[in-house]
This record gives C-alpha cells, structure tokens and sequence, in this order.
C-alpha cells in the first residue's frame, strides 16, 4: 500500500485579525465589508480592475486593427495564458509558502511596469503585434502568482464565516469594472486612442498597492516546511483528485473555460463584421455584459443562492450556451446589448458559484495549490479555446465557431455532472 505524502503542516487557525469586526446590522449583502482590511482591497481593486478593462478592450481593438486577423486575436489570448498553464500549479505552492500580502504587492507591481511599456510603445506609433504577443505571455507570468493569491489571501482578510459574501461581492467589484472599464475605453478609443487606456491601467495599480500596505494583518509566520516543493505540487494534486466535489468544480471551470467563455476572444471581430458597427460599440456590448454579471453578483451576495448553489450550477450550465447560440446569430445591435447582458450574468454566476463551493470545502493547508488548480483551469487552458475559436471564426464563420463551442460547453458539462452528481445537492 502506498505510503501518503505527510503534509508540510497541520491545519492552521482561523486568522486573527487585528480588530475585531464590528457586528453586522443585519444586511448580509455587504457583510464582508465590516472588515477594514477588506474595504482597502475591495477599493483598491475596483479602481484597478477599471484598469485592467481599459487595457483588455484598448488592447483588442489594437490588435485587431494592426492585422485584422481574427487568428491573431486568438494568438494574443493565448500567449497571456500559456504561462499560467505552466507555472499556476507552482505558484499555488508558493503561495502555500509565503506571505500572500508580500506576493501580491509584488505581482500588481510587475503588471503597472507591462501596462507602463505597453503604452509608452503605443504613444510612440512603434508598436506591432509580436510586441502585445509578448507583453501579454509576461503579464500571464505575473497572472499566474497573482490569481491563486489573491483567491488564497480572502479568507485572510474576512475569516471561514463571511468569505461567501466576500467572494460575491469580488465578483460584483469585477464586473462592476466589466461596466465602468469598456465604457470609458470605448469613449477613449474614439477620442484620444489606446495609448491613454494603457496609462491609466497603469497608474491604476498604486491604488491597489496602497490599500495593501495600509493593512493591518498580523505578521506572517514562516512555517517550517518538511516536505519539498515538489511534493507538496504532488500532495495538493492528489487531494483534488482525490475529493470528488473538488475534482467536479475543477473539471466544471475546465469545460467553461475552453469552450464558454472563449467567445470573448472574437468580439471585437463580432462587433465590426457581424453587428456593423465601432469601437464605442464593442464598449458598450462588453458593458451591457458587465452590467448583466453585477446584477447577478448582487443577488448571489444577498444569498439568494444559500442552500441551493449546486442546482443554481446546473442551471446555469444549460441557460449559458443557449444564450450564446442565440447571441451568435443576432444582427441586431440593441438584441446584441440584451443577449449580451444575459451572457454576463451566466457568467458570473457560474464562476462566482464554483469559487464559492470550492473555497469553502477546501483544507485550509491546501488553499493555495487548490487555487492554483482552479486558476490553470480559469487562465492556463483557456488558451487552447481562445486559440481555436479564432481559426475556426477566420475559416469557418464568426456564427458557428460561436455555436460549435457553445453545443460543447453544454455536453461536455452534462457528462461532468452526469458522472459525479453529488454536486448538484451542494448547498
């Protein structure tokens, strides 16, 4: 009989925060925000996640105007993701073996230095293709550290009993960025050109970094590591495998990843070749999306969802692709706005509700690598999808490659839950 890999520590305890919170006055849907820490996050990544959308619509519009090529579209997504397919398993165990707050202050400041030369090459008329290429597969480096820490670093600022709260309404400060981040980008693009969105994501970033050192969190303790880094990669894989509600989410996030969400990646060829239309219109397509995601966000915060997420899982696997189908084939720019809002909610809801069901089912010495598994699956394999869904939108047709995907999101996501079912009894 094999022998298990003993864990490098036991299970740690709740983390005390430097103040007590401050009772909750009875509305669970900002709850999380009784804890000053999480105010300082909350703010400081609103402000740049506005940035960040500025940059991903300006950064789109670039490529696609520097080749009109719907491949290269799917090569620059893919170049942002291939790193994280690589080194977001590692990156979990770091964030296993470090301080999260000290990661973090670390990646967002590697992602201002990229925005920063990203715009300073816009600003001089230099830029090229092969340069957002590269840009973007460093950005998916800093990506790969950054999403399992700041997944793993919640709990550290909220504790076990808000964290559901806390996670929804992280949610609905991205998607709310989702709103406000194209809409400003569509305006600018028109106006005063790419060039300005890039700076702004960049300044974007000290409000994060200053709401990081503004925390009061309790020193890190540098626990004594008895095992390698390599066999703590090992012994976090075997407990995903090895739980069969985790190892369902994972495989959920997989199947959503590659073939539901992927449509993003031609939306700006959408936009002009099947809707007719600009760049404050591709900003407003992607903030009715943003707007629909809030909205969703909004409700699961209010728990509306408590008891029930695994069916609201189910249902949300089957609503999300027949949506995208319809989207698919839609001619009419205000019928795009309103499919497009029901794209966001599906979205939403479906990754805000797997986060929730594996944060608060996972071992706390196991976090990190559990996130850093749900970040491959969310940023590393998203590639091959976003790869393949611009070849087939070049060769094929926007409209089929949009439904072909959307028929494979749903089967392959019906098998997952027809094989281990437990899920949809989840509360």
């Amino acid at each position: 009989m094999r022998k298990p890999i003993i864990e490098d520590t036991a299970k740690p305890v709740e983390p005390i925060l430097s103040s007590s919170p401050p009772p909750s006055d009875g509305n669970t849907t900002f709850v999380a925000m009784r804890h000053r820490n999480y105010q300082l996050y909350f703010g400081g990544q609103l402000i740049s996640n506005i940035g960040t959308w500025m940059q991903v619509i300006a950064q789109g519009w670039v490529v696609y105007q520097l080749g009109h090529s719907e491949l290269t579209l799917g090569l620059v997504a893919f170049a942002s993701a291939i790193p994280t397919l690589i080194i977001s398993p590692w990156g979990g165990v770091v964030v296993d073996r470090v301080s999260r707050r000290n990661l973090l202050m670390m990646t967002q400041s590697g992602a201002m230095i990229l925005a920063f030369a990203l715009a300073a090459l816009t600003f001089s008329n230099v830029v090229q293709e092969w340069h957002v290429i590269i840009l973007a597969a460093l950005l998916g480096v800093v990506n790969a550290f950054d999403a399992p820490a700041r997944q793993a670093f919640v709990p550290e600022m909220v504790g076990k009993k808000d964290l559901p709260n806390a996670i929804a309404l992280n949610s609905m400060m991205f998607n709310s960025a989702r709103v406000i981040g194209p809409a400003i980008a569509g305006m600018m693009l028109a106006v005063i050109g790419a060039a300005w969105c890039f700076t702004l994501n960049g300044i974007s970033f000290f409000a994060v970094l200053t709401g990081l050192w503004l925390m009061k969190l309790p020193p890190h303790q540098r626990r004594q590591q008895t095992t390698s880094p390599w066999q703590q990669l090992v012994s976090g894989l075997r407990y995903a495998a090895g739980t069969r509600e985790i190892a369902a989410l994972i495989l959920l996030s997989l199947v959503f990843s590659i073939f539901g969400v992927s449509y993003f990646t031609i939306l700006p060829a959408f936009v002009e070749k099947t809707l007719h239309q600009g760049a404050i219109a591709y900003g407003w397509v992607n903030t009715a999306s943003g707007l629909g995601a809030v909205m969703g966000a909004l409700l699961l915060a209010n728990q509306v969802s408590h008891g029930r997420r695994g069916k609201l899982l189910v249902i949300t696997n089957i609503a999300f692709p027949l949506i995208l189908i319809a989207f698919a084939f839609v001619s009419s720019y205000p019928l795009s706005l309103l499919l497009a809002f029901g794209l966001g909610i599906g979205f939403m809801v479906q990754f805000t509700t797997i986060n929730t069901l594996l944060q608060t089912r996972v071992e706390d010495s196991f976090r990190g690598r559990v996130m850093g598994l749900y970040t491959l699956t969310f940023f590393g394999f998203a590639p091959f999808g976003n790869l393949m869904i611009g070849a087939l939108g070049e060769k094929m047709g926007l409209g089929f490659a949009m439904t072909l995907f959307a028929i494979c999101s749903l089967v392959l996501s019906r098998v997952v839950l027809t094989k281990m079912p437990e899920v949809q009894s989840l509360p």
